[in-house]
């Protein structure tokens, strides 16, 4: 659901309008969810 909000917040309606472009437009937008998800993931490493 919380992703769902940050999709939303990208904007709601695709600027392509060929299929395929909105498909790419899409998987974009994701790769930048991902990119600031992984951002925000913290690193844990064993001590000792």
């Amino acid at each position: 659901e919380t992703k769902m909000h940050c999709v939303k917040l990208l904007g709601q309606k695709l600027m392509a309008r060929d299929f395929d472009r909105q498909v790419a437009e899409l998987q974009v937008r994701i790769a930048v969810l991902n990119s600031y998800t992984a951002l925000g993931i913290p690193v844990t490493e064993a001590m000792g």
